[in-house]
This record gives structure tokens, C-alpha cells and sequence, in this order.
């Protein structure tokens, strides 16, 4: 699948089959991860990858209750912030680099037939810390997002057309 088609039919999925999903596509799921772009090239980023059904679930209800799709997922990732390789005279960047890091993820996801969806959880620091004391996360780690991911149930991959001409400015406001 083409990069834009990607994008442009990527929805949020909350149901899935159930089936697994192989090693090496949620390898390549993670690989996108990665190669996009991060503040100074830091890399700030690293992901906990949740395959058991029980952590999946426990996963979920430290999220809260829009979390539910992961109850359902083959996998889940919980994206992190690295707050030791973060650039030092602006460390908030991390929050873009993990944020640009999820979003190549879903379209990643997209591209190679799996759904996703984008359940946040920074800045809401009751699930920081949710996600934090569930997994033993050190306190350089930062939780971002949780991501789950599947084969959808209902496959209904259709492009649309979100360009809104009043949001773009030319030149100036």
C-alpha cells in the first residue's frame, strides 16, 4: 500500500479478530516507530510491547475506560519518553518525538493490513502513573500513549478526504 493511500484510509479501530499477530509484523510496526523524525535526533523514545491477554486487560484499566479496545487487541504498545536522552535545553520535545513515533505506528499498521488505535495518556498523570507502578516503569520513562493493535473485525478500508481549505493560510494569516 502506498504511503498517502495509508494515511489517507487510516481510521481508528477498536475491534478485533481474534487472531495473532506475527513477530515479524509487529517488528515492522515498531521500525516505523523509529525511523521517523525525533528533536536533535535524540531517539527519546522506547516501547513496551504487550502480547498477554491478562496484562492486555490490566493495561487497559490502568488507561481508564476509553482504553477498552485493548481488551480485545492482539497487542499493545506503550509508548515512553526518555527523559535521559531528551534534548537538554527543551526536554518537553519528547512528547512530539513519541507523539510522531505513534502516528507511524497506526499508519504503519494501516499499510500492512492491521487496525490501530491511539488511546492517550499523557498529560492525564493518574494513568502515567497507572501505566507506571503496572509495568515497574524507571522513573526516566515517561508513559505517552498506548496503542492497540489487530486484525480488524470489520475491514472497511475507504480513503477520505479531510482537507479543509479555511484551516490553510498562505504567506500570512
Amino acid at each position: 500500500m502506498e504511503a498517502l493511500r495509508a494515511i489517507f484510509s487510516r481510521a481508528s479501530v477498536r475491534e478485533f479478530e481474534a487472531q495473532a499477530v506475527e513477530r515479524e509484523i509487529i517488528r515492522e510496526v515498531l521500525r516505523a516507530a523509529m525511523s521517523g523524525p525525533s528533536c536533535v535526533n535524540a531517539r527519546d523514545f522506547a516501547f513496551l510491547v504487550v502480547t498477554n491477554k491478562a496484562k492486555l486487560c490490566a493495561m487497559a484499566e490502568a488507561n481508564g475506560e476509553y482504553a477498552r479496545p485493548l481488551k480485545g487487541a492482539a497487542f499493545g504498545v506503550l509508548v515512553l519518553g526518555d527523559l535521559e536522552r531528551a534534548f537538554a535545553p527543551a526536554k518537553d520535545y519528547w512528547v512530539i518525538d513519541a507523539s510522531i513515533a505513534a502516528q507511524n505506528m497506526t499508519i504503519a499498521a494501516e499499510a500492512l493490513g492491521l487496525g490501530s488505535v491511539w488511546l492517550g495518556t499523557w498529560p492525564q498523570m493518574d494513568r502515567v502513573e497507572n501505566q507506571r507502578r503496572l509495568f515497574k516503569i524507571p522513573e526516566r520513562y515517561v508513559p505517552h500513549s498506548v496503542l492497540a493493535f489487530g486484525y480488524p473485525k470489520h475491514s472497511e478500508r475507504k480513503e477520505r478526504d479531510l482537507y479543509e481549505a479555511s484551516k490553510v493560510h498562505f504567506e500570512s494569516w
